[in-house]
């Protein structure tokens, strides 16, 4: 066999295996523009809990948002078809941001229906990313989405006193510093994980000052149980 025929040989299942590459890469881009589009409009929806203290209103935008949820879910559903075998963490790349964005939003629809932290476990069947063969939720994208949420709460405290409604900071402030107390328990050594949980103690101060300020004020009932101050 001749130097150029083994050239040949050698690189053509090179530039197959490149092609392949690109062409699932592409599916996955053409997936993720779906899931995306579902993304922004989740966000536009929840925007309403910074405009008014209708509870109505915000029941209603997350209904909306469960809507779009189960539109990101049949996203999701399509994407697991096209990862091949065990390749998860070689295109996970394409909808990393999206997902952790995703985690984030999930948790504030429940946070506002319920008042509590939603698990992992919840987390990925809201997303459709629960029982799937060849993707999932990473753990790593569950957190930062907490830790979003965490940032996105702190703004609400604060546009929530600006409307008039002098409970929800105590009831954010409660919940944030339970969301802290738990990330503390954690040894997080991963670099972007750790650099947004260091920014947590900012998001956390705010919403203390935003109470503390309240209570100055004599807006909130004080310690002794007695009823607030006019």
């Amino acid at each position: 066999m001749s130097s150029d025929n083994i050239i040949e040989h050698i690189f053509t299942p090179f530039q197959e295996s490149i092609n392949s590459e690109q062409d699932v890469r592409e599916e996955i881009r053409n997936i993720m523009k779906d899931i995306e589009k579902s993304l922004r409009e989740i966000v536009t929806t929840l925007q309403i809990i910074h405009r008014t203290l209708n509870g109505e209103e915000i029941s209603a935008a997350c209904f909306t948002a469960r809507s779009l949820f189960n539109v990101v879910q049949k996203g999701f559903e399509k994407l697991d078809s096209v990862i091949p075998e065990g390749q998860y963490y070689r295109y996970n790349d394409h909808w990393r941001y999206a997902t952790q964005r995703l985690c984030f939003l999930a948790a504030l629809v429940v946070f506002l229906e319920k008042g509590f932290l939603v698990d992992k476990v919840t987390t990925a069947q809201i997303l459709g990313l629960h029982e799937k063969s060849r993707i999932h939720l990473d753990l790593e994208d569950y957190l930062m989405g907490l830790l979003n949420l965490a940032t996105e709460l702190a703004r609400f405290a604060v546009n929530s006193v600006t409307f008039g409604d002098y409970s929800r900071p105590l009831q954010i402030s409660k919940f944030v510093a339970e969301l802290n107390a738990g990330f503390r328990l954690l040894n997080l050594k991963n670099d972007s994980l750790r650099k947004r949980f260091d920014a947590l103690k900012y998001d956390v101060k705010k919403i203390e000052e935003v109470v503390y300020d309240l209570t100055l004020r004599g807006l909130v009932p004080n310690s002794g149980g007695g009823e607030a101050v006019e």
